[in-house]
């Protein structure tokens, strides 16, 4: 491995090697999503080739959004046990293998374990729960710009990649954009070998912005009982107001985001004439502006009220959303609504893993924090599905952005019922 050698070579430079583990770490994040936000653009290309409906392709999507977020919790013990590099590793090779096959397929079964079932597990270890794990294990000082910056890696893995998936679609076809996706992973994958290492300690190194040498901790017990530890977590946490809290406001937060806009913006624009690769630009505008936003997330959430700040992001989200039917679809009109929904598409993560993470303590902060990104994937489930289904019924995805726009409102009234109103102290 490089790590040893580049982490000399970054010290007598005074660079942490920290911001390393942070880079490889946004990469494979990066690349992971678009493998999530993929099938978005592949939805009407599967309806021409196999005839499968709207709500049956939004079926699969549903299942790999549940696995996706139920594998969070789960993720994090495999994380402390394994190390983060093996289950990097492990998960980028599972949904390789996944979409590799499912060039193949033939069958809507096919797709429902390919898609939904193998994607949705091999992408769920490298959830959010990993940009909070390298946060909270490599770096005391700025750790909210780091979360920031890690959950902004979804928003810039759809920036670069879906209207190239959409090029590449439109004129080679979807295998030929699904083995792009493929051949990114592999460069992840190599990435990850070369230079991830679990902690700070294994080359001798403090936490960024700390002084001492901290020791890994010991792992006691074996993998069979570790895999009880979230179970009993949130056995724990689930008398806990704040937790349910941050459950629901994440619930909504994931309906209106990868389960309404990504999974279905390109399919609904498409209704008003608007071509696929047009739609994704529009996409990709919205990541422009998300990193931006959540970047700028994570730097408020170390200097003011988190919950103040999840009442300003859903709240505009929510408004943004209702707007969006009044855009007449236009390519002016929908880059107006991607601006104002894509400066707090992800702004939500920073403030809700600070919030948990002062809370529940940072020792269980990535398992907490697993299960309310559940709660954020199952939203995403709903919402997938939902809007497949009311599309295929009513023939109009409208009432869905409505009522997503709906419950952001709610969710961000209901932020401001956490109790204790917690701040993070600033950082250097």
């Amino acid at each position: 491995m490089l790590s040893p050698v580049l982490a000399a070579s970054l010290a007598r430079r005074e660079i942490h090697y920290s911001w390393v583990v942070a880079a490889v770490t946004f990469l494979t994040m990066l690349v992971m999503a678009g493998a999530v936000g993929a099938p978005g653009v592949f939805i009407v290309p599967l309806q021409k080739e196999f005839g499968w409906n709207l709500s049956e392709i939004s079926s699969a999507l549903a299942i790999r959004f549940v696995l996706f977020g139920l594998m969070g919790p789960f993720a994090a013990v495999f994380m402390n046990y394994f190390g983060m590099r093996k289950v990097m590793v492990t998960a980028l090779i599972i949904v390789m293998s996944g979409l590799i096959a499912s060039l193949f397929m033939t069958q809507f079964w096919q797709l429902v374990m390919l898609w939904g079932v193998v994607v949705g597990l091999g992408t769920g270890l490298t959830a959010m729960v990993l940009g909070a794990t390298v946060a909270t294990r490599w770096f005391s000082a700025r750790r909210g710009l780091i979360i920031g910056l890690l959950a902004a890696s979804s928003a810039t893995g759809q920036l670069i990649f879906l209207p190239l998936l959409a090029s590449l679609t439109e004129h080679y076809g979807w295998r030929t954009a699904l083995g792009f996706i493929c051949c990114a992973l592999a460069f992840a994958m190599l990435a990850v070998i070369m230079l991830m290492r679990d902690r700070p300690a294994d080359l001798g190194l403090p936490l960024y912005g700390d002084a001492e040498i901290v020791d890994a901790p010991v792992v006691k017990g074996s993998l069979l009982s570790m895999l009880a530890t979230p179970l009993l977590v949130l056995r724990d946490v689930s008398t806990s107001g704040t937790f349910w809290i941050l459950f629901a406001t994440f619930f909504i937060c994931g309906a209106s985001t990868s389960g309404l806009i990504q999974t279905h913006f390109i399919t609904m624009c498409g209704d008003f004439g608007l071509v696929a690769t047009s739609a994704a630009g529009i996409l990709a505008l919205m990541g422009f502006f998300d990193f931006f936003g959540t970047v700028g997330s994570g730097w408020l959430s170390d200097r003011y009220d988190n919950r103040w700040l999840l009442f300003w992001y859903y709240s505009l989200r929510g408004v943004s959303l209702m707007l969006l039917p009044y855009t007449d679809f236009t390519v002016f009109g929908l880059s107006i609504f991607a601006v104002l929904y894509g400066l707090d598409w992800i702004a939500t993560v920073p403030p809700t893993i600070k919030l948990t993470a002062a809370k529940f303590g940072p020792e269980r902060a990535n398992v907490v924090f697993g299960w309310i990104f559940a709660g954020h994937q199952i939203g995403s489930a709903f919402a997938a599905y939902g809007a497949g289904l009311m599309r295929t019924v009513l023939a109009s995805y409208i009432p869905s952005f409505f009522i997503a726009g709906l419950l952001c409102i709610v969710a961000g009234l209901v932020a401001l019922l956490i109790i204790t109103p917690l701040r993070a102290t600033k950082t250097a």
